[in-house]
């Protein structure tokens, strides 16, 4: 079957039947027909999220051919996120010598296939974030030069350190796909545009005209800009579904794709039209129904438990969170077993807002989402700093709080959205163990106990590959914590500072020893919080609906009063009481006058180790009061606070409620 050329534009060979038989047929044929259209050197782009909107029935058919004919041959395969099992499906088909001449995708660890066609310098490679590829298909579609973004400055994409190239091959005869620009004196990353021959997308229903809906998608990613993308490139569109509709059947608002972009329609075989590539079909994955949160079983305690745990301490409500792949999916778990995820909203790369984001070969959908949109969408909110707190793995990390997780010895993964989100997020959490191989770990009695260590270290001098610059975030003055099962580091402009250490773990021992080099010390790290250690739910219901410190210390200039609300507030931390002594005296001290002061003791809470250093605290904060009072309903509280109080000579008298403290204020 031969093809057509009308100037730059190709002509399928369905175009040229009868009027009659293209009236009763469009733009539907064949699998083979299909890709019979792809010539040899064209750049294809595919979607999907490992399988989610991956067009199955067109890659298989795409390898058949190959082998039977030999051609196409020397393709350019642009992708944004990773499409595969890791095994035999998603790109994989596509991983034989002579088909593919070069990669540029955002992920390539489930497409082992591929990619040892780029690790024996076979074929080009080249990873990009991803979001940044999901923008990039909507600049060929506008006719951009290319795509301007800051993501990836400092990483191993920066053309000052790697330029994206993965292999020796790619380094050594490779194009320059990546430059460093400068804007009003900012530095950018401009990602050089070229043409897409060829789209090959997926959605749930088509007409015979080609418009295209995403019903029963889990994901509906970049279909539509691929599309835009391709035909303003002069190329062609092949779309992928389940089934077929007559011409003006379908809704207009169900359309995602109108049919003036594709050029034609391919019905799957089922076997090759899963939702993804772990369920044929979930109804809850495409928003058709909502299922119970109580059907999801709890993490087991362990040390991935261990360290989500610890991260879910970091989720504010009203909250917009992001959830790496691997461990920091545990967060989502926990969430929802402290029965606190309707306080937050979680949110995955490829569009997924609300719900509970899945995880395995589900990565990347969700349960009960309040919202599916665009991928590329999406990354416009990530990159803006849309996202309060980003989850996300960490591999390995080294003495600038570099860290990275796309490269391993020989084995490659690439960044996927990880660059995006960890550059551009508000807040970044990286989430794994200490040590990697074999590390098994025992809890009891709110304590820790390291029962094989790992024999691997992950803190190390160096990392293979810079997926996250360390300094670049700390010269954005970005919070970034480092949580591993037995410790946590926090960013410094100097590197990395042990903040937090478990209980029943040994300094020195269990963590320094374990390290490549020395993290940064200022004085005793503070102790983990028990509850993380210990069976059943921590109650961080309490802990996230509780007001924050700023809420709790009210000047009111007019009647020169200072209002305490301890309400319901659990000091927990050495790290809380510097707080509340630096928020105190950076509220009152620029006053220059001593205020009249109420303090709220109502159901106050604090570790008994700490009440020392609390009571020193408020001797401390009484430079800026003229007169204080103090009340709570508790009878043992004020019992036991005006005790500490009496001992250090402050005004031990602690009132039985408000009333009664603000007419003491009075009569002093």
């Amino acid at each position: 079957m031969k093809t057509q050329r009308a100037g730059r534009k190709l002509v399928h060979p369905i175009l040229w039947q009868l009027p009659a038989q293209r009236v009763k047929k469009g733009k539907v044929v064949s699998a083979e027909e299909a890709v019979r259209i792809i010539r040899d050197g064209d750049t294809v782009a595919t979607g999907g999220f490992i399988g989610a909107g991956f067009a199955e029935e067109i890659a298989v058919e795409l390898e058949n051919y190959f082998l039977k004919t030999g051609s196409p041959r020397n393709l350019t395969i642009v992708y944004a996120a990773g499409q595969g099992d890791g095994k035999e499906k998603g790109l994989n088909h596509l991983g034989h010598e002579g088909l593919v001449g070069r990669v540029i995708g955002g992920h390539i660890g489930l497409a082992p296939k591929l990619y040892r066609l780029i690790r024996e310098d076979k074929i080009f490679g080249y990873n990009f974030p991803q979001g940044v590829v999901s923008h990039f298909f909507r600049d060929v579609a506008a006719h951009r030069p290319g795509t301007i973004t800051t993501v990836g400055i400092g990483t191993f994409v920066d053309p000052r350190v790697e330029g994206g190239k993965i292999n020796n091959l790619t380094k050594r005869k490779g194009e320059d796909l990546i430059s460093l620009i400068e804007i009003d004196g900012k530095e950018y990353l401009f990602y050089k545009a070229f043409p897409i021959n060829v789209a090959v997308i997926r959605g749930t229903t088509a007409d015979t005209e080609g418009n295209i809906t995403m019903e029963r998608e889990a994901l509906t990613l970049d279909a539509l800009s691929m599309a835009m993308a391709a035909k303003n490139s002069s190329g062609f569109v092949i779309a992928q579904v389940e089934r077929i509709a007559e011409r003006g059947t379908l809704p207009a608002r169900c359309v995602k794709v109108p049919g003036i972009l594709v050029d034609c329609v391919v019905v799957s075989k089922p076997e090759h039209h899963w939702q993804t590539f772990a369920e044929p079909y979930n109804a809850s994955f495409s928003c058709e129904v909502k299922i119970p949160m109580l059907s999801i079983p709890p993490l087991p305690l362990d040390e991935r438990k261990i360290i989500t745990r610890r991260g879910a301490f970091e989720l504010k409500a009203n909250s917009i969170v992001n959830l790496g792949i691997g461990m920091p999916e545990g967060v989502a778990r926990v969430a929802n077993e402290e029965k606190i995820i309707e306080y937050i909203t979680l949110t995955a790369e490829p569009g997924v807002i609300g719900g509970l984001p899945n995880g395995g070969l589900n990565f990347g959908t969700g349960t009960n989402m309040d919202c599916l949109i665009d991928q590329c969408y999406q990354f416009d909110f990530y990159d803006g700093g849309g996202l309060d707190i980003a989850y996300l793995g960490a591999a390995e990390v080294d003495q600038e709080g570099n860290v990275n997780v796309s490269r391993y010895g020989t084995r490659l993964v690439g960044p996927g959205g990880f660059i995006n989100i960890s550059q551009n997020s508000k807040k970044i959490a990286f989430t794994g163990t200490f040590t990697a191989g074999g590390l098994k770990v025992e809890t009891g009695d709110g304590k820790l106990r390291i029962v094989q260590e790992g024999c691997q270290m992950k803190f190390i001098r160096r990392v293979e590959q810079k997926t996250f610059s360390g300094r670049y975030a700390a010269s954005l003055n970005r919070p970034v914590l480092y949580i591993t099962e037995r410790c946590v580091f926090s960013i410094h402009k100097k590197g990395i500072e042990l903040v937090e250490i478990a209980p029943g773990i040994d300094l020195k021992r269990d963590i320094l020893e374990r390290m490549e080099f020395k993290p940064i010390l200022n004085g005793t790290p503070r102790l983990m919080d028990e509850r993380i250690f210990l069976p059943g739910p921590m109650g961080l219901k309490d802990d996230l609906l509780s007001l924050p410190l700023s809420d709790r210390l009210v000047y009111h200039p007019d009647q020169n009063l200072f209002f305490v609300n301890f309400e319901n507030y659990f000091i927990r931390s050495r790290e809380d009481i510097r707080n509340i002594r630096e928020m105190v005296g950076d509220m009152l001290g620029p006053l220059g006058r001593k205020v009249d002061t109420i303090v709220n003791y109502d159901n106050f809470n604090i570790l008994p180790e700490l009440v020392d250093e609390y009571t020193e605290m408020v001797r401390d904060v009484m430079k800026y009061y003229r007169r204080v009072t103090r009340y709570t309903t508790s009878t043992f509280l004020r019992m036991k606070l005006g005790d500490e109080l009496k001992k250090r000579d402050l005004a031990p008298y602690i009132y039985d409620s408000r009333e009664k403290a603000g007419t003491a204020l009075k009569e002093q």
